[in-house]
């Protein structure tokens, strides 16, 4: 009983103008209202600052990371140089197709850009425009935060050249809001913490972070944001994804944050160059943090989705240039290394062949255990998030960035369950559990699939937590989009 709100990218074209990359189209949210064994099915399209001046020009006139807008060539010099002078110094996309967001009692559509947009949970529909810079001083802020039992959210923005200062800013919106008056949760942010950038003009990219119990994990990942580049991009005719540029011969660095202090754990540790877009879980173990992660060993993911690559029927051939993730499992020591010798594994769980190998200089070189290949999108039972899980559930990308299927991964025995059925490429699925259920994969999961069967309806789906065995299913009588992410909100809620 409840409502799963699902967002992403809907819109491709607007008059004789098209978005290039997949993750530039404008938003589509769709809602399934389930209650009583029936299901409710809406969707709407976010109706940002973007998409109003996009459908009111006709064209498509403000810019997204994989698609510059030129304005119209019959429009005057004075109308060139101003859309030039606001790429230099750009004012990001308010189009949030990426994922929703809970901040004290309202939801919003978001992706990373600096805006968010709240919405109606239950009629979709588009309302205030929110921009993180009045709050604090962040220029793009990731589209998945945490929330600890309380509804407290934790998230992490990037402030770039702040007063000469490049850093990555943890923050805290609490969940009690000021009801008399309806001002956003965010009024009440905190700061708990911030991570000094290791260049200036050159911010990592990132898309998520770990929680445990006692720390946050942050990855700084050799895949970069040249700043420079981006303030000469519309001059140079590419787009800003182009300055998105992935060092291969880098290492990537892991920030131990501990959530008590707020600081930084002094011991360094890093790994080999890898481009991170989820991390699964984290969760402590006798003097370890443990967190899971979909790694990839270059930034290919992102060019999978120009839309001249996914073609007219996507997934439905094997992608040749396709790069598979890998389901890593690295093992940070949180103990003193005092006393341990140059070359030593400080690793001591039996369970797990990671390694964190003591280096000159007191560092940690971090290698990661690989659970599985060819997985992606991953969600658990929220209840272990920062605890010890052992069920992970998520898309099947074997050959292609398109899912054909869906899987439940078992982190003890390696061994995975699939749901899948021909010609239908299903989203990523969220679990939900059964209130007071009695083990950690007791509950439903929840996709919706897209059927591209001639003559045949896609649906919502329900498989059994524990069995993968189909629950039931609902069709719907409408095309359904290819989506990024989604929320489950309970009926009580």
């Amino acid at each position: 009983q409840g409502t799963l709100l699902r967002n992403g990218p809907g819109i491709f074209s607007v008059g004789v103008t098209s978005y290039d990359h997949w993750f530039d189209g404008m938003a589509i949210m769709k809602s399934f209202a389930i209650k009583d064994g029936e299901v409710t099915y809406r969707s709407r399209f976010l109706e940002s600052d973007t998409y109003k001046a996009n459908m009111a020009a006709n064209r498509i006139v403000v810019s997204e990371m994989g698609t510059m807008a030129y304005p119209d060539p019959s429009k005057n010099f004075i109308v060139k140089a101003i859309t030039f002078l606001n790429h230099t110094v750009p004012d990001f996309t308010d189009n949030g197709a990426s994922n929703f967001i809970k901040y004290g009692k309202d939801y919003y559509a978001t992706s990373e850009t600096n805006y968010i947009r709240k919405i109606d949970p239950v009629t979709l529909e588009t309302q205030d425009k929110v921009d993180y810079m009045k709050y604090l001083p962040v220029n793009l802020a990731s589209s998945h935060p945490h929330y600890d039992k309380e509804g407290n959210a934790y998230n992490f923005g990037t402030s770039i050249a702040e007063k000469a200062k490049t850093k990555y800013i943890l923050f805290k919106v609490p969940a009690t809001v000021d009801h008399a008056n309806d001002s956003p949760a965010l009024k009440k942010v905190e700061i708990l913490c911030t991570v000094p950038c290791r260049s200036l003009l050159t911010p990592s990219y990132y898309h998520s972070f770990g929680l445990t119990e006692n720390y946050f994990i942050f990855i700084e990942q050799p895949l970069k944001l040249d700043i420079l580049k981006m303030a000469t991009a519309y001059m140079r005719g590419v787009n800003w994804a182009s300055c998105l540029k992935f060092c291969p011969e880098e290492s990537t660095l892991i920030h131990l944050i501990d959530r008590k202090t707020g600081k930084v754990v002094d011991t360094k540790y890093y790994t080999g160059a890898m481009v991170v877009y989820h991390h699964v879980n984290a969760f402590e173990d006798d003097g370890h943090v443990i967190f899971d992660v979909i790694a990839y060993k270059d930034n290919s993911l992102y060019d999978a989705f120009y839309l001249n690559r996914m073609k007219e029927n996507p997934g439905s051939e094997d992608d040749d240039g396709y790069s598979k993730p890998s389901y890593k499992r690295f093992v940070l020591p949180i103990r003193s290394d005092k006393g341990v010798a140059v070359g030593e594994d400080l690793v001591k769980l039996k369970y797990t062949t990671a390694s964190a190998v003591k280096e000159k200089g007191g560092k940690l070189l971090c290698q990661a255990e690989v659970v599985c290949e060819g997985f992606e999108l991953p969600r658990l039972n929220y209840d272990f998030n920062g605890k010890k899980h052992r069920f992970v559930y998520g898309c099947s990308v074997e050959k292609c960035a398109v899912a054909k299927g869906i899987a439940k991964l078992d982190t003890e025995t390696k061994e995975r369950i699939y749901w899948s059925e021909d010609h239908c490429s299903p989203s990523e699925p969220i679990f939900i559990p059964r209130p007071n259920g009695e083990s950690e994969d007791d509950g439903v999961v929840l996709a919706t699939v897209i059927n591209y069967n001639p003559g045949q309806s896609s649906f919502i789906l329900i498989l059994d937590g524990r069995t993968f065995e189909e629950v039931a299913r609902a069709y719907v009588n409408t095309t359904l989009n290819r989506d990024m992410h989604g929320f489950f909100i309970p009926l009580q809620n």
